[in-house]
């Protein structure tokens, strides 16, 4: 399955959570705010990414392919 994922960086808290759990899709940008490094992925840790944003700024979702 492939996600498409998104950062919303008005709700992220920088708490580095998503980059430690999917380190291929995920980084912190110089003012510690995550942000994506691919726009899709069909790795499933961006599920749990999304699961352990305390604010819930991970959007994924589902392209169907």
């Amino acid at each position: 399955m492939k996600y498409k994922v998104s950062v919303d960086r008005e709700k992220c808290i920088a708490c580095g959570a998503c980059q430690v759990v999917c380190p291929d899709v995920f980084d912190i940008n110089e003012d510690g705010t995550a942000k994506c490094l691919v726009n899709e992925t069909d790795d499933d840790c961006v599920k749990e990414a999304a699961d352990s944003c305390p604010v819930m700024a991970i959007n994924i979702e589902e392209t169907g392919e």
